[in-house]
Protein backbone atom coordinates (compact mmCIF):
# COMPACT_ATOMS: atom_id res chain seq x y z
CA UNK A 1 0.00 0.00 0.00
CA UNK A 2 1.18 3.44 -1.00
CA UNK A 3 1.93 5.62 1.87
CA UNK A 4 0.81 9.54 2.13
CA UNK A 5 2.94 12.04 3.20
CA UNK A 6 1.49 13.15 6.65
CA UNK A 7 1.83 17.05 6.62
CA UNK A 8 0.47 17.69 10.09
CA UNK A 9 2.62 14.89 11.35
CA UNK A 10 6.28 16.57 9.81
CA UNK A 11 4.72 19.95 10.13
CA UNK A 12 6.03 20.96 6.74
CA UNK A 13 6.67 25.32 7.60
CA UNK A 14 4.81 26.07 4.35
CA UNK A 15 1.80 28.47 4.01
CA UNK A 16 1.63 28.07 -0.03
CA UNK A 17 -0.84 25.64 -1.67
CA UNK A 18 1.51 24.87 -4.35
CA UNK A 19 4.59 24.03 -2.14
CA UNK A 20 1.88 21.78 0.40
CA UNK A 21 0.62 20.41 -3.06
CA UNK A 22 4.37 19.25 -4.56
CA UNK A 23 5.41 18.24 -1.25
CA UNK A 24 2.18 15.54 -1.14
CA UNK A 25 2.74 14.73 -4.88
CA UNK A 26 6.32 13.32 -4.37
CA UNK A 27 5.70 9.89 -2.70
CA UNK A 28 2.71 9.38 -5.02
CA UNK A 29 4.47 10.12 -8.22
CA UNK A 30 1.47 11.24 -9.47
CA UNK A 31 -1.54 13.56 -9.17
CA UNK A 32 -3.87 13.60 -5.92
CA UNK A 33 -7.31 12.71 -6.09
CA UNK A 34 -9.52 15.72 -5.06
CA UNK A 35 -6.87 18.31 -6.42
CA UNK A 36 -7.20 19.93 -10.00
CA UNK A 37 -4.33 22.28 -11.14
CA UNK A 38 -3.32 24.26 -14.31
CA UNK A 39 0.15 26.07 -15.16
CA UNK A 40 0.50 29.09 -17.64
CA UNK A 41 3.81 30.71 -18.15
CA UNK A 42 3.33 34.17 -20.19
CA UNK A 43 7.55 35.30 -20.48
CA UNK A 44 8.77 35.07 -17.13
CA UNK A 45 5.93 34.61 -15.44
CA UNK A 46 4.14 31.28 -13.87
CA UNK A 47 0.83 31.14 -13.03
CA UNK A 48 -0.73 27.88 -11.31
CA UNK A 49 -4.53 27.82 -10.66
CA UNK A 50 -5.03 25.25 -7.97
CA UNK A 51 -8.57 24.28 -6.71
CA UNK A 52 -8.75 21.47 -3.59
CA UNK A 53 -12.24 19.67 -5.03
CA UNK A 54 -13.29 17.81 -1.75
CA UNK A 55 -11.77 16.76 1.55
CA UNK A 56 -9.98 14.46 0.70
CA UNK A 57 -8.32 16.80 -1.36
CA UNK A 58 -7.74 19.16 1.45
CA UNK A 59 -6.61 16.73 4.08
CA UNK A 60 -3.97 15.18 1.33
CA UNK A 61 -2.26 19.08 1.03
CA UNK A 62 -3.38 19.79 4.43
CA UNK A 63 -5.08 22.98 2.77
CA UNK A 64 -8.69 24.45 3.02
CA UNK A 65 -11.08 23.92 0.44
CA UNK A 66 -11.32 26.71 -2.51
CA UNK A 67 -9.27 28.08 -5.43
CA UNK A 68 -5.72 29.46 -4.88
CA UNK A 69 -3.71 31.09 -7.87
CA UNK A 70 -0.11 31.42 -7.65
CA UNK A 71 1.91 34.00 -9.41
CA UNK A 72 5.96 33.29 -9.35
CA UNK A 73 8.28 35.88 -11.23
CA UNK A 74 11.73 34.43 -9.73
CA UNK A 75 13.08 37.42 -11.59
CA UNK A 76 11.08 39.64 -9.75
CA UNK A 77 14.00 40.76 -6.90
CA UNK A 78 15.82 42.22 -10.03
CA UNK A 79 14.17 45.42 -9.75
CA UNK A 80 13.06 45.61 -13.37
CA UNK A 81 9.92 48.11 -13.32
CA UNK A 82 8.39 46.95 -16.87
CA UNK A 83 8.38 43.36 -15.07
CA UNK A 84 6.76 44.45 -11.94
CA UNK A 85 3.76 46.26 -14.24
CA UNK A 86 3.10 43.29 -15.94
CA UNK A 87 3.22 41.12 -13.00
CA UNK A 88 0.56 43.85 -11.52
CA UNK A 89 -1.06 43.36 -14.43
CA UNK A 90 -1.67 39.53 -14.42
CA UNK A 91 -2.92 39.62 -10.62
CA UNK A 92 -5.42 42.12 -11.38
CA UNK A 93 -6.81 39.78 -13.99
CA UNK A 94 -6.64 37.20 -11.89
CA UNK A 95 -7.79 38.53 -8.62
CA UNK A 96 -10.93 39.99 -10.75
CA UNK A 97 -11.76 36.33 -11.19
CA UNK A 98 -12.30 35.54 -7.97
CA UNK A 99 -14.76 38.66 -7.22
CA UNK A 100 -16.51 37.28 -10.59
CA UNK A 101 -16.59 33.64 -8.68
CA UNK A 102 -18.06 35.23 -5.40
CA UNK A 103 -20.49 36.82 -6.88
CA UNK A 104 -19.04 40.48 -6.09
CA UNK A 105 -20.47 43.03 -8.17
CA UNK A 106 -19.13 45.99 -9.41
CA UNK A 107 -20.86 48.66 -6.64
CA UNK A 108 -20.21 46.47 -3.78
CA UNK A 109 -18.18 47.49 -1.01
CA UNK A 110 -14.63 46.55 0.16
CA UNK A 111 -12.72 46.18 2.94
CA UNK A 112 -8.94 45.99 3.04
CA UNK A 113 -7.28 44.31 6.02
CA UNK A 114 -3.23 44.81 5.41
CA UNK A 115 -2.50 41.74 8.23
CA UNK A 116 1.48 42.53 10.24
CA UNK A 117 3.41 44.56 12.27
CA UNK A 118 4.51 47.65 10.42
CA UNK A 119 7.91 47.54 12.79
CA UNK A 120 9.14 44.85 11.05
CA UNK A 121 10.02 44.69 7.88
CA UNK A 122 9.36 41.15 6.55
CA UNK A 123 5.84 41.14 8.35
CA UNK A 124 5.40 44.95 7.17
CA UNK A 125 3.47 43.54 3.43
CA UNK A 126 0.13 44.59 4.98
CA UNK A 127 0.22 47.59 6.27
CA UNK A 128 2.52 48.92 2.80
CA UNK A 129 -0.26 47.16 1.02
CA UNK A 130 -2.98 49.58 3.01
CA UNK A 131 -0.65 52.86 2.16
CA UNK A 132 -0.85 52.70 -1.47
CA UNK A 133 -4.20 51.04 -1.83
CA UNK A 134 -7.29 53.96 -3.11
CA UNK A 135 -9.68 54.50 -0.26
CA UNK A 136 -12.86 55.89 -1.40
CA UNK A 137 -15.81 54.80 0.93
CA UNK A 138 -15.19 58.40 3.12
CA UNK A 139 -15.89 59.90 -0.50
CA UNK A 140 -19.58 57.83 -0.87
CA UNK A 141 -20.55 58.44 2.96
CA UNK A 142 -19.72 62.26 2.48
CA UNK A 143 -20.16 63.46 -1.20
CA UNK A 144 -22.10 60.36 -2.94
CA UNK A 145 -23.51 63.03 -5.71
CA UNK A 146 -19.12 64.06 -6.98
CA UNK A 147 -18.17 60.45 -7.22
CA UNK A 148 -16.76 59.98 -10.87
CA UNK A 149 -18.27 56.85 -12.35
CA UNK A 150 -16.13 53.48 -12.53
CA UNK A 151 -15.02 53.83 -8.70
CA UNK A 152 -16.79 51.70 -5.75
CA UNK A 153 -16.66 52.12 -2.12
CA UNK A 154 -13.07 50.80 -0.55
CA UNK A 155 -11.76 51.16 3.16
CA UNK A 156 -8.81 50.34 4.14
CA UNK A 157 -7.43 49.63 7.81
CA UNK A 158 -4.31 48.09 9.36
CA UNK A 159 -5.18 46.72 12.50
CA UNK A 160 -1.58 46.32 13.85
CA UNK A 161 -0.63 42.73 15.64
CA UNK A 162 -1.75 41.17 18.95
CA UNK A 163 1.76 42.14 20.72
CA UNK A 164 1.41 45.56 20.30
CA UNK A 165 -2.67 45.48 20.34
CA UNK A 166 -3.47 43.16 23.06
CA UNK A 167 -6.42 42.64 20.40
CA UNK A 168 -6.61 39.51 17.93
CA UNK A 169 -6.39 41.11 13.76
CA UNK A 170 -9.73 39.01 13.62
CA UNK A 171 -11.95 40.72 16.53
CA UNK A 172 -10.66 44.22 15.20
CA UNK A 173 -11.62 43.13 11.99
CA UNK A 174 -15.13 41.93 13.19
CA UNK A 175 -15.87 45.08 14.80
CA UNK A 176 -14.95 47.08 11.72
CA UNK A 177 -17.40 44.22 9.65
CA UNK A 178 -20.07 45.43 11.86
CA UNK A 179 -20.04 48.52 11.86
CA UNK A 180 -19.16 49.42 8.14
CA UNK A 181 -20.76 46.60 6.20
CA UNK A 182 -18.45 45.57 3.57
CA UNK A 183 -19.83 42.89 1.22
CA UNK A 184 -16.24 41.65 0.84
CA UNK A 185 -12.98 41.80 3.01
CA UNK A 186 -9.27 41.55 1.06
CA UNK A 187 -6.71 40.20 3.84
CA UNK A 188 -2.97 40.46 2.83
CA UNK A 189 -0.07 39.20 5.24
CA UNK A 190 3.22 37.69 5.04
CA UNK A 191 3.72 33.89 4.52
CA UNK A 192 6.26 31.15 5.01
CA UNK A 193 7.86 29.20 2.11
CA UNK A 194 10.05 25.88 2.30
CA UNK A 195 11.92 27.33 -0.97
CA UNK A 196 14.34 30.10 -0.73
CA UNK A 197 13.21 31.03 -4.47
CA UNK A 198 10.12 32.01 -3.78
CA UNK A 199 10.47 34.31 -0.93
CA UNK A 200 9.76 37.41 -2.31
CA UNK A 201 8.79 36.84 -5.74
CA UNK A 202 5.28 34.98 -5.43
CA UNK A 203 2.15 35.90 -4.31
CA UNK A 204 -1.01 33.73 -3.71
CA UNK A 205 -4.30 34.71 -3.70
CA UNK A 206 -6.91 32.35 -2.26
CA UNK A 207 -10.54 32.12 -1.70
CA UNK A 208 -10.37 30.48 1.72
CA UNK A 209 -9.21 32.94 3.88
CA UNK A 210 -6.25 33.69 6.47
CA UNK A 211 -4.91 32.94 9.89
CA UNK A 212 -2.84 35.79 11.04
CA UNK A 213 0.55 35.04 12.16
CA UNK A 214 0.78 31.89 10.24
CA UNK A 215 3.96 33.00 8.36
CA UNK A 216 5.55 32.42 12.12
CA UNK A 217 3.66 29.46 12.73
CA UNK A 218 0.98 30.69 14.79
CA UNK A 219 -2.21 28.82 14.51
CA UNK A 220 -4.74 31.07 16.12
CA UNK A 221 -8.73 32.64 15.36
CA UNK A 222 -8.35 33.54 11.47
CA UNK A 223 -10.33 35.61 8.91
CA UNK A 224 -12.81 33.49 7.25
CA UNK A 225 -16.20 34.04 6.29
CA UNK A 226 -17.30 31.73 8.77
CA UNK A 227 -15.82 33.78 11.31
CA UNK A 228 -17.03 37.42 9.96
CA UNK A 229 -19.61 36.55 8.05
CA UNK A 230 -18.53 37.77 4.96
CA UNK A 231 -16.77 36.81 2.35
CA UNK A 232 -12.93 36.91 2.62
CA UNK A 233 -10.09 36.61 -0.16
CA UNK A 234 -7.00 36.47 1.05
CA UNK A 235 -2.93 37.92 -0.41
CA UNK A 236 0.08 36.44 0.63
CA UNK A 237 3.94 36.70 -0.29
CA UNK A 238 6.46 34.31 0.97
CA UNK A 239 8.94 37.04 3.18
CA UNK A 240 10.65 34.65 5.40
CA UNK A 241 12.02 30.83 5.48
CA UNK A 242 12.90 28.62 7.91
CA UNK A 243 16.50 27.94 8.38
CA UNK A 244 15.40 23.91 8.87
CA UNK A 245 14.32 24.68 4.91
CA UNK A 246 18.19 26.08 4.05
CA UNK A 247 19.68 23.68 5.64
CA UNK A 248 18.02 21.15 4.16
CA UNK A 249 18.08 22.69 0.58
CA UNK A 250 21.32 22.86 0.89
CA UNK A 251 21.53 18.82 1.55
CA UNK A 252 19.57 18.60 -1.48
CA UNK A 253 21.90 20.91 -3.51
CA UNK A 254 24.76 18.78 -1.95
CA UNK A 255 23.57 15.65 -3.46
CA UNK A 256 22.94 16.73 -6.70
CA UNK A 257 26.39 18.35 -6.71
CA UNK A 258 27.93 14.70 -5.44
CA UNK A 259 25.57 13.15 -8.11
CA UNK A 260 27.32 14.60 -10.82
CA UNK A 261 30.96 14.22 -9.95
CA UNK A 262 31.02 10.72 -8.42
CA UNK A 263 29.43 7.50 -9.15
CA UNK A 264 29.01 6.86 -5.38
CA UNK A 265 27.20 9.64 -3.38
CA UNK A 266 26.48 6.89 -0.76
CA UNK A 267 30.00 6.76 0.89
CA UNK A 268 29.60 10.39 1.00
CA UNK A 269 26.33 11.20 1.96
CA UNK A 270 26.00 7.78 3.47
CA UNK A 271 22.11 7.81 5.10
CA UNK A 272 21.19 10.95 4.01
CA UNK A 273 21.20 10.22 1.00
CA UNK A 274 18.57 7.14 0.88
CA UNK A 275 16.30 9.66 2.53
CA UNK A 276 13.09 11.26 0.86
CA UNK A 277 13.00 14.93 1.27
CA UNK A 278 10.37 15.11 4.13
CA UNK A 279 12.65 12.73 6.26
CA UNK A 280 15.63 14.52 5.97
CA UNK A 281 13.51 17.66 6.74
CA UNK A 282 12.53 15.91 9.69
CA UNK A 283 15.66 15.27 10.86
CA UNK A 284 17.10 18.87 10.48
CA UNK A 285 13.94 19.95 12.71
CA UNK A 286 14.75 17.73 15.18
CA UNK A 287 18.26 18.71 15.33
CA UNK A 288 17.10 22.20 15.15
CA UNK A 289 14.06 23.00 17.52
CA UNK A 290 15.82 22.09 20.73
CA UNK A 291 18.79 24.26 19.95
CA UNK A 292 16.55 27.22 19.26
CA UNK A 293 18.30 27.58 15.69
CA UNK A 294 15.03 26.86 13.85
CA UNK A 295 15.10 30.48 13.03
CA UNK A 296 13.51 32.06 9.97
CA UNK A 297 15.40 34.15 8.11
CA UNK A 298 14.33 36.66 5.13
CA UNK A 299 17.14 38.19 2.38
CA UNK A 300 19.08 41.12 3.56
CA UNK A 301 17.72 43.41 0.59
CA UNK A 302 14.50 42.36 2.27
CA UNK A 303 13.95 46.52 2.73
CA UNK A 304 13.77 47.38 -0.99
CA UNK A 305 11.74 43.98 -1.89
CA UNK A 306 8.50 44.38 0.26
CA UNK A 307 8.21 47.77 -1.12
CA UNK A 308 7.72 46.73 -4.34
CA UNK A 309 6.13 43.71 -4.11
CA UNK A 310 3.61 45.68 -1.54
CA UNK A 311 3.53 48.37 -4.37
CA UNK A 312 2.56 45.84 -7.66
CA UNK A 313 -0.24 44.05 -5.01
CA UNK A 314 -1.55 47.68 -4.41
CA UNK A 315 -1.90 48.46 -7.96
CA UNK A 316 -3.34 45.49 -8.73
CA UNK A 317 -6.11 46.02 -6.33
CA UNK A 318 -6.68 49.67 -7.56
CA UNK A 319 -7.33 47.76 -10.76
CA UNK A 320 -9.25 44.97 -9.95
CA UNK A 321 -11.49 47.19 -7.72
CA UNK A 322 -11.96 49.91 -9.78
CA UNK A 323 -13.63 50.45 -13.45
CA UNK A 324 -11.53 53.37 -13.80
CA UNK A 325 -8.62 52.35 -13.26
CA UNK A 326 -6.76 51.38 -16.60
CA UNK A 327 -5.92 47.78 -15.93
CA UNK A 328 -2.89 48.28 -18.55
CA UNK A 329 -1.59 51.30 -16.81
CA UNK A 330 -1.74 50.20 -13.14
CA UNK A 331 1.13 51.25 -11.61
CA UNK A 332 0.54 54.80 -12.50
CA UNK A 333 -2.63 54.32 -9.57
CA UNK A 334 -0.21 53.88 -6.82
CA UNK A 335 1.06 56.65 -4.72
Amino acid sequence: MEKELDLQLYNVRTDLALEAKEMAEAPRGGPIPGIQSETTEDNGITITQLHVQNEEGSQAIGKMQGHYVTIEVPDLRNGDTGLQDRVATQFAKHFESFLERLSINKMARVLIVGLGNWNVTPDALGPLVVENVMVTRHFFELMPDQVAPGYRAVSAVAPGVLGITGIESSEIVQGIVEKTHPDVVIAIDALASKSVERVNTTIQIADTGIHPGSGIGNKRKGLTKEIIGVPVIAIGVPTVVYASTIVNNTLEMMQSHFKNHSGNTDQIMGLMNQMEENERLQLVKEVLSPLGHDLLVTPKEIDEFIEDIANIIASGLNASLHEAVDTNNVAAYTH
